[in-house]
């Protein structure tokens, strides 16, 4: 890939041959600079010493934490987020104190709020309102930090109601519209875009500017870039052409052992800053 962006490794997907705490130090191993989670606990609210121990894992490897994810519910178990959740925000805002508080250590400058499948239970249209009730709570708090807050089109769960960029640029305009913030950011995973059908071409041109994240992984099968079909060379450079100046997240699944599945990415590329 000729682009010039940095790559870093999501840990949650990758090295998941290691105990979660001895990533970050295989991420390093591997040439990289830079590594960013999912939601690396048991539950929204984890004690002080499971807390340390992640933020030391992190410290002690060297590596910047780009970005990291809210909690999301059980995500092996199908849940896509707790945002649009009824009877679940408090769990959703003690995981942001305790995201906003590990970034304040580790100088990490992005969170991720996935939105949440939609239920039963209640109607769209409460859960959009709590969504986005909730969605201000966080960018106020990741803005005391000088934090951006990523929303995610999602692929492969019928019931997550985000599957274009279009769609969470409504999410984040109604937002700012009525709650006032700036730091709202779409999370342009080019694999989940893919796989919903949008057009990446139209991403780049019309909401470039939006995007304070990307991730890849190729298409179809989500692995390592050169298993698909997808042309990611070309749309990198499409948005590093547009203006993104940001980091670029490895967040496939491997093929082989994670190691062997670096093999695209020639070592002297893995290391760099945004």
């Amino acid at each position: 890939m000729q682009h010039n962006r940095p790559y870093l490794i999501n840990c949650s997907i990758l090295f998941t041959e290691l105990p979660l705490l001895e990533r970050p130090a295989a991420a390093a191993a591997a040439g990289f600079d830079a590594v960013e989670f999912w939601w690396p606990f048991s539950s929204a609210a984890p004690g002080d010493t499971e807390v340390d121990r992640f933020v030391a894992a992190v410290k002690d490897a060297g590596v910047q934490l780009v970005g990291l994810n809210f909690a999301a519910g059980d995500m092996p178990g199908g849940d896509r987020g707790l945002m649009s959740w009824p009877g679940r925000s408090d769990e959703f805002h003690d995981s942001v104190a305790v995201a906003v508080a590990i970034a304040d250590q580790l100088e990490t400058g992005a969170f991720n709020a996935l939105y949440g499948n939609r239920l039963d239970e209640t109607t769209p249209e409460e859960q959009d309102d709590l969504a986005a009730a909730n969605l201000a709570r966080a960018a106020e708090a990741a803005d005391r930090i000088g934090a951006v807050v990523l929303v995610e089109p999602v692929s492969g769960s019928p019931r997550y109601p985000l599957l274009t960029a279009a769609d969470v640029m409504t999410v984040i305009q109604r937002v700012q519209q009525h709650a006032g913030v700036d730091n709202l950011r779409l999370l342009a995973d080019l694999y989940h875009l893919t796989v919903n059908g949008d057009d990446l071409a139209a991403l780049v041109a019309q909401h470039a500017g939006h995007i304070g994240h990307v991730q890849i992984a190729d298409a179809p099968g989500r692995h390592e870039p050169g298993t698909g079909e997808l042309d990611l060379d070309h749309h990198l450079r499409a948005l590093e052409n547009a203006g993104y100046s940001g980091w670029v997240g490895l967040e496939y699944s491997p093929s082989t052992s994670t190691e062997e599945s670096l093999g695209w990415l020639p070592r002297e590329r893995r290391a760099g800053t945004a």
